[in-house]
């Protein structure tokens, strides 16, 4: 009898799981207040949120990350990207414990671990943040931004020699900075030259690519007494997870019962949940690069060198289907241990039991939650202009550009150095500046 009292209770038990609001339901309050111009009172809803987090906490450090960026904090910004960089990194080595109680759960139950683009993009943001903050380690960032996505890809191999990430496209971004880091030199330039030709191959419609070839061919920085100035800009709303209902394999597993039920000797749980799966998505976004002025002269708009949603789009569509596969082995686990559990209990066919058993299943089932973690406050694209300037103080105005015409100018002074790079970095989630742009210099 003991025996059937622990398996009814393992059964009900695990039904009574319940899932909770997702990520992306739970963040929709940092969103609305980010997007808004809020940042003080978006960090303040992170932080609130890690004082209690469900799982999450890694990924919110990361959302805080573009808040703390945006509200002019890089070093703040970078200590949580390296914090999560290291993190992830450690997660790479599953957890057996946490993957198993994933299996009578959802997802939601396991450390979050961090999508592919999201890895990248860690690094990327690593070096932005240190180039507004000095610069000291933004060349050993940008090199990691390339060596971890190569890890990546060569990880992807599954144990029958499929590998779906070889699809995967490398990010420009790296080579870019690693470029204009060595550039500054005024030696190297054909370090120089080579990051430019991965810049141009990686990301060909990045249209400032060809001159930047040319000009590191050419082993030129800028003229005597000018200095250069690089406009990074974070343009759009960018890729988050939401949840979504596989109906295909909601209707495999619909089949798949009732003929089971039908032939063998216990009725399995009908399938009446839907398959709940997590799907990277991408706004529409009205803005679509930035103007740049210059003493109140035009002298050019910012272009991609990563376009981050198109990115995770398809990296994400390259690992869906391990995705689904994983939801439909975790809703076979259920179903084994309800049809176990009427094994071992002998609960027949139109019983009381075999019909409490059943609903505890469907409940069980109904319970899971896609997991919609995900670095929700990612633009959709980086940009930048590259600008030679005399050197002297300049007054710099940047603006929204897209299909609402061009929004509110936001101006900033800067001194550009003979021979030197200056940096710039604004976020323009929409037409509006979000937080404050900032620059390289204290």
């Amino acid at each position: 009898m003991s025996c059937r009292v622990c398996f009814i209770r393992l059964a009900l038990c695990c039904s009574s799981l319940a899932g909770c609001a997702t990520y992306d339901q739970r963040l929709s309050e940092v969103r609305g207040t980010f997007y808004a111009g809020d940042v003080d009172h978006a960090a303040q809803a992170i932080n609130k949120d890690l004082k209690h987090p469900k799982h999450d906490a890694d990924v919110l450090k990361l959302e805080r990350a573009i808040v703390d960026l945006s509200a002019g904090r890089p070093k703040e910004a970078e200590q949580s990207l390296r914090e999560v960089r290291d993190r992830f990194d450690y997660l790479e080595h599953k957890s057996l414990g946490e993957s198993a109680l994933s299996m009578i759960t959802d997802e939601n139950r396991k450390s979050y671990a961090g999508e592919d683009y999201e890895k990248i993009l860690i690094r990327s943001f690593l070096a932005l943040s240190n180039l507004m903050s000095g610069g000291a380690d933004a060349g050993a960032y940008s090199l990691q931004i390339t060596d971890k996505q190569q890890q990546i890809i060569n990880a992807g191999i599954d144990k029958e020699g499929h590998n779906p990430k070889l699809v995967y496209k490398q990010v420009a971004l790296g080579p870019y900075i690693h470029g204009l880091i060595r550039e500054q030199t005024h030696a190297n330039y054909d370090d120089v030259a080579r990051a430019s030709a991965m810049v141009v191959s990686w990301q060909p419609d990045f249209v400032y690519g060809q001159q930047d070839l040319q000009r590191a061919q050419a082993g030129r920085h800028s003229a005597p007494g000018n200095g250069v100035l690089y406009v990074f800009t974070l343009v759009g709303r960018g890729p988050h997870k939401v949840e979504t209902l596989e109906i295909p394999s909601t209707v495999a597993l619909l089949i798949a019962d009732r003929i089971l039920s039908n032939n063998g000797t216990y009725s399995l749980p009908p399938t009446i949940a839907p398959i709940k799966v997590p799907k990277v998505a991408v706004p529409n976004n009205n803005v679509s690069h930035v103007r740049v002025n210059v003493d109140r002269r035009l002298v050019g708009s910012t272009a991609t060198i990563t376009d981050v949603g198109r990115m995770a789009v398809e990296q994400y569509e390259a690992i869906y289907p391990r995705v689904i596969a994983t939801a439909v082995v975790r809703r076979i686990v259920k179903k084994g241990i309800i049809y176990g559990t009427k094994e071992v209990v002998g609960a027949k066919r139109n019983s009381f039991l075999n019909v409490a058993l059943d609903v505890a299943g469907v409940a069980w089932e109904a319970t899971e939650a896609a997991d919609t973690r995900s670095w929700g406050l990612l633009p959709d694209k980086i940009q930048v202009l590259r600008i030679e300037l005399p050197a002297g103080q300049h007054q710099i105005s940047l603006a929204a550009a897209g299909t609402f015409g061009v929004g509110r100018e936001d101006t900033q002074n800067v001194t550009i150095a003979d021979g030197r790079n200056t940096y710039m970095l604004a976020n323009f989630p929409d037409s509006q500046l979000v937080g404050k742009v900032l620059t390289s210099q204290p």
